[in-house]
């Protein structure tokens, strides 16, 4: 059932290219956001607008962007950041997302309810099972909604627990996500707020992830 990394981005990178090609004028992923949509990545939304999320809204081969951080790449992005908000230097930012990065986990594949996660030559796999949404008011004020996921294999070294964040709060295609992984508990995971792994499509280069994060 192991999903081969080099097919899955071949067969990816055609259907991005072909329907999904970064549209670079207005940066949209598929059909347009709604003002709901819209307002909800902003962190702004009514939560009767929450809606369950299959694991397919996932699917695919995503890296992680902590390598970018590390080298350096994605100092152009703290840069911009520091620029809109003064009361941060682009260093101060930077550690603030080198935390939130951090991961081992190079590449994560999902296909058919399986997730595998890559960390250098080990693999560990598991097929999850949809365990809700939690809705979490965070201290800005702004929401964020946490879609859950949990392996029930005794055996699997894959994270028992798993929560997708993207800041999309209903059905639609994830162009990016941050993830959170455990073992002891969803609740404890919930409680999680400094690391939150964050990946983009695999066959993303390094200019097109930051260009990516400069339009959002």
């Amino acid at each position: 059932m192991a999903i081969r990394l080099e097919k899955l981005a071949v067969v990816l990178g055609m259907l991005f290219i072909s329907s999904q090609a970064l549209a670079h004028g207005h940066h949209s992923h598929g059909a347009p956001m709604t003002e709901i949509e819209q307002k909800a990545s902003e962190g702004v939304f009514d939560n009767n607008n929450v809606k369950d999320r299959a694991l397919t809204d996932w699917d695919g081969m995503w890296q992680s962007v902590y390598p970018y951080l590390l080298s350096g790449e994605l100092d152009p992005v703290f840069k911009k950041k520091a620029e809109k908000d003064k009361s941060k230097t682009a260093e101060e930012i930077k550690a603030y997302y080198r935390k939130g990065y951090a991961t081992n986990v190079d590449t994560i594949g999902i296909e058919n309810g399986v997730m595998e996660f890559h960390t250098g030559n080990q693999v560990a796999s598991c097929k999850y099972d949809y365990a809700g949404y939690k809705i979490l008011t965070y201290t800005s004020g702004k929401k964020g909604v946490r879609y859950l996921f949990e392996c029930k294999e005794a055996n699997s070294k894959a994270p028992k627990y798993v929560q997708f964040s993207d800041h999309i709060i209903a059905p639609r295609k994830s162009s990016h996500f941050h993830i959170f992984m455990g073992n002891t508990s969803q609740a404890a995971l919930l409680e999680e707020m400094d690391n939150w792994p964050t990946y983009y499509p695999y066959q993303l280069k390094a200019a097109a992830v930051i260009d990516e994060m400069l339009h959002h």
